[in-house]
């Protein structure tokens, strides 16, 4: 950790919530973070699982599953435009106003899947639609990270910062396994194919009870201490903080970037649908549907669990050192993931996505506070929002794709973890590159420490 932030005497002004506060601000970003995630994650489930075969009705094979995989990427193209609209505004408006929009687009996208006809009653109609409303998902997603993660990450203690922030980062595992969850039931009261039919609609539908919940948490939730101290005095707010960031810091940006993709790529194998479809295909493994659905689900479980300890020893080990160990145990855990699920055997397959948890969380729990930690105050949602967008257009875009096209094109996976370990390994170059910034004031006085010595090379 540097030197120069350890020390758990320096005093953070604009820390002036309640630990109360505070704890609401936590649970309200994991859990609407999480309803986020779950409209989300569960489109990049059933492309795997239903979309393919009825959405794309007339491409056979494999194509079928590389297209609908390109359509779980295609959303990430418009995550920019979302991290653009919400960096801005989250900068000009607050955080909290940004997170209650991309809440309402997110859910009704969703529940407008779950009534969207197949390809067989309106023609080519259907994909189109199904493609716009990726699309409002992508814009969507692009826009609720980066204020979910500055609420939390401001509003913490400075000796906190990392586990405070593993709460909007728990709630995208969570999301996982809610949806995972969901699928799973869904495929045992509707099995074979009921699923096909309707059963899959359901969990999408299911999509307006959570916007309801979701708005009820939120609303009540303090704006972040450190916008309301920029808003204060307006010489410290950027009229346009997009072109401050870009102007300023575009190298940042792109390191930290990959830092982010080193991660996603690996873990858009289970949040892109894409072991769910390798391991189920009938043309493959033919595994069963729902014991995949249920070990896809314990491992969001394990994911979980390793990204809250991540967020937490980061407070201690500093973000930097914590993606180190990640990255490699990470690694490992690639190498073990085909061999395993390729046996067709579901206890290996389980114990292989479970491995794969262990490193997914430990270069993740931390991502938030690390991210808060590299941007001035008075465009920190901006860098925050479109770094991680970026990252996510980099890494997780277009995994399942490749992923699907290496396999059709080799007949093996072996590609498939050369392309995973590759990502890995530029993950952790760039963590490598990052100097480690844990514990740097937040607030709007130390805006000249937080736009410097982002870079391990560079001055102090």
């Amino acid at each position: 950790m540097s030197s120069k932030y350890k020390n758990d005497s320096v005093v953070h002004p604009e820390i002036t919530t309640s630990a109360a506060e505070r704890r609401r601000v936590v649970a309200a970003t994991t859990i609407g973070t999480a309803i986020e995630w779950y409209d989300y994650f569960l489109y990049a489930s059933v492309a795997g699982l239903v979309f393919h075969k009825l959405m794309f009705g007339p491409l056979e094979g494999g194509l079928a599953a590389v297209i609908s995989f390109a359509t779980v990427g295609i959303s990430f193209l418009f995550r920019p435009l979302g991290a653009f609209l919400a960096g801005h505004y989250g900068d000009k408006l607050g955080r909290r106003l940004v997170l209650m929009v991309t809440l309402f687009t997110m859910g009704g996208a969703t529940a407008l899947i779950g009534l969207l006809p197949t390809y067989d009653s309106i023609g080519v109609a259907a994909p189109i639609l199904l493609v716009l409303l990726r699309i409002l998902q992508g814009v969507s997603a692009g826009g609720e990270w980066g204020g979910a993660v500055l609420l939390a990450v401001e509003h913490a203690p400075a000796k906190k910062r990392g586990l405070y922030g593993a709460g909007p980062q728990i709630g995208v595992p969570a999301g996982l396994l809610l949806s995972s969850g969901v699928l799973a039931v869904m495929n045992a009261i509707a099995p074979g194919e009921a699923f096909l039919e309707w059963g899959w609609r359901v969990p999408f539908l299911f999509s307006i009870v959570l916007v309801g919940i979701g708005y009820y948490i939120r609303r009540g939730v303090e704006e972040s201490p450190v916008f309301e101290e920029l808003v204060e005095i307006t010489e410290h707010e950027a009229k346009h903080p997009l072109k401050v960031l870009f102007r300023e810091h575009t190298p940042l940006v792109f390191i930290a970037a990959l830092v982010f993709a080193g991660n996603g790529t690996v873990g858009y194998m289970t949040t892109g649908g894409y072991i769910q479809n390798y391991a189920t295909n009938t043309e493959g493994l033919a595994m069963d549907r729902g014991g995949v659905l249920i070990a896809v689900t314990l491992s969001a479980a394990s994911w979980m669990v390793f990204t809250l300890f991540a967020g937490f020893i980061s407070d201690y080990l500093g973000r930097r050192n914590t993606y180190i160990l990640g990255f490699i145990l990470q690694a490992i855990g690639v190498f073990a993931l085909f061999p395993l699920v390729n046996t067709g055997d579901m206890m290996k397959l389980t114990i292989a996505l479970l491995g794969l948890t262990v490193g997914l969380g430990l270069t993740y729990g931390q991502q938030s506070a690390m991210y808060a930690e590299l941007f001035p105050a008075s465009i920190r949602a901006s860098g925050v929002s479109i770094t991680y967008a970026i990252g996510s257009l980099l890494g997780g875009a277009f995994a399942p794709m490749i992923a699907a096209a290496l396999v059709r094109a080799t007949g093996s996976t072996t590609a498939v973890t050369g392309y995973l370990v590759s990502a890995t390994i530029v993950g952790l170059i760039a963590a490598m590159i990052l100097r480690d910034r844990t514990r740097i004031p937040l607030g709007r006085d130390h805006e000249a420490d937080q736009a410097s010595g982002h870079f391990l090379f560079s001055k102090v």
